[in-house]
């Protein structure tokens, strides 16, 4: 764990570093691989404070390897259940809408090229592993109508997502709010109860053995 630990230092510094120069541009932007790294909450007031069990705290720690090692853990956790996006029917929602199970939240917009290259890893991770206890909730945040996500969706074949959807771009400026957002794509798993475990700005490989197995580390199924 040393060595991702380093790594994961280092990508904190350097995101730190390209969100000041962003905000001081006034520019907007996605990330890349090259530029993967982590913001974690920085304020307990900033979205509530809430408590993920250090058993699935350590459990997740412990998976953040490989694919996934660019996943920082929240530090402190942050209550996420106010999150607020319309669901696949249309209708307003909360992420606690959801509470009873671990989610995997992926913000992604058509416009962004990382956030279109994990979309059939996202589909294909929900395929095998979604259910009762576990779901990928991937929120477009596109501006305008429904056409251009719906078609891009359609192109790439995606058969087992939900369609989220938040065209306000309220959520993305939320998380940027409380320094959890950089770019996108933007990566957050929250527990049972809506209480951030883990985060990070920019793609992974979401169809990997890495990325099950944290999913797995995350519900508790480890065997």
């Amino acid at each position: 764990m040393a060595e991702n630990g380093s790594k994961k230092t280092i990508y904190l510094a350097f995101a730190g570093a390209l969100v000041a120069g962003a905000i001081a541009g006034g520019i907007a932007l996605y990330v890349t691989g090259g530029l993967s790294g982590n913001i974690v909450a920085s304020a307990p007031e900033a979205g509530g404070s809430c408590e993920v069990e250090a058993a699935t705290r350590a459990a997740v720690d412990d998976a953040l390897r490989g694919e996934v090692a660019a996943m920082a853990l929240a530090d402190p956790p942050q209550a996420l259940g106010a999150l607020a996006f319309n669901g696949p029917d249309g209708n307003a929602m909360t992420l606690g809408d959801l509470s009873g199970k671990t989610l995997l939240v992926n913000l992604w917009a058509t416009w962004c090229a990382p956030c279109r290259a994990e979309m059939p890893a996202l589909d294909e991770l929900q395929a095998e592993m979604g259910g009762d206890d576990f779901e990928v909730v991937a929120i477009n945040v596109d501006a305008g109508g429904d056409e251009k996500p719906r078609a891009f969706l359609e192109e790439v074949g995606i058969k087992s997502l939900g369609y989220y959807r938040d065209n306000t771009i309220g959520v993305f400026n939320e998380l940027k709010r409380r320094s959890l957002a950089l770019g996108l794509p933007v990566t957050l798993l929250v527990d049972d109860k809506g209480c951030l475990i883990a985060n990070m700005n920019g793609p992974a490989e979401w169809a990997s053995e890495d990325a099950k197995h944290l999913i797995r580390a995350a519900t508790g199924h480890t065997s």
